[in-house]
């Protein structure tokens, strides 16, 4: 059965690049954002070395892993001329603004840990933004060092191995799994997301040890003293001749989907796709109406409820 239409993302693509100084203007060259931080931007040209970058213009609407041309101005410097169009983009929003996390993954991986508790309505947003750009799921458990909250863990995960997502258990600060997960992310861009406190940046660390130096040189670059991790940065994965990277955003706290309409909420729940269309009324808004094959599955059993919790708030979101 074929899903609805994606939701129209945050999109900045160039045909040329207004502003510029016609046949003296220096030629263009193109590379892919690996760090987005305000209104400035860490490029990496396709050959050379990496340009810090501001965008053409007062609007800035480009995420880490935008592929770009960019102007040189100056040595190590430059302006983004035009972006690419993009093959997914992970964002999030509410109903005043949207914030992008990245953009051309081919992969999400959602950490959670075993200490500190993670939000379940937090975990089943990133599976809608995921699944409404139909990109491929993996759910990291870190911190499974930590025995006595690891059966917690996992029977809070269990609904969504039932529903067919891969869950891989590691450690990073110990190293256990480790190899496990390089298996699911040879070839693949991905990124991590998840809230603060579940080692997405002691994991991206364990997997690539010069992520620390990179961190520390864009740390010296914008003069802002000791790195915490407040802006996605993309980093090659060692020893991968596919072209597989890594992609570490910030903590989150939330994750707002204000831009998804109910038909792409309704097929974003695996889940609820073989129950579409079987409701009563065509606008049934999974409530209290009779004869809704929603309710009638969730008082089944059939449906989780910390789930359909969710899913009733980003519905009332969306009609709001």
């Amino acid at each position: 059965m074929a899903g609805p239409a994606r939701s129209n993302a945050p999109s900045r693509t160039h045909a040329s690049a207004p502003g510029r100084a016609g046949k003296h203007a220096a030629p263009l060259l193109s590379g892919t954002v690996i760090a987005a931080f305000g209104r400035q931007y860490q490029v990496a040209p396709d050959r050379g070395e990496p340009l810090l970058c501001f965008p053409r213009g007062k609007k800035s609407e480009i995420a880490c892993g935008d592929r770009v041309q960019v102007e040189q101005t100056a040595p190590g410097q430059g302006v983004i001329e035009a972006v690419a169009p993009r093959d997914s983009l992970l964002y999030r929003s509410n109903e005043f603004r949207q914030k992008l996390i990245a953009a051309n993954v081919t992969q999400i991986a959602i950490v959670v840990a075993t200490e500190p508790s993670f939000y379940d309505d937090l975990v089943t947003r990133c599976l809608v933004a995921a699944e409404d750009q139909e990109i491929r799921v993996l759910i990291v458990l870190n911190k499974c060092d930590l025995a006595p909250r690891l059966a917690e863990a996992r029977a809070r995960l269990a609904p969504l191995v039932k529903l067919g997502y891969t869950v891989i258990e590691l450690s990073a600060l110990e190293g256990a799994g480790l190899d496990e997960l390089r298996a699911h992310l040879a070839g693949q861009v991905t990124v991590l997301v998840g809230q603060s406190g579940m080692g997405k940046s002691t994991l991206t660390n364990a997997l690539i040890p010069e992520a620390q130096a990179a961190t520390r040189e864009i740390s010296a670059a914008l003069d802002s003293g000791k790195h915490t991790t407040t802006h996605a940065r993309l980093y090659p994965l060692p020893g991968d001749t596919a072209g597989g990277a890594l992609i570490d955003s910030p903590g989150l706290q939330d994750f707002g989907l204000h831009h998804l309409d109910q038909g792409a909420l309704e097929y974003a729940f695996p889940e609820f796709r073989a129950l579409l269309g079987q409701c009563r009324f065509r606008n049934c808004q999974h409530d209290q109406e009779p004869g809704c094959a929603f309710q009638a599955a969730l008082a089944a059993g059939e449906l989780d409820p910390r789930r359909f919790a969710t899913f009733r708030q980003l519905l009332a979101s969306a009609n709001a």
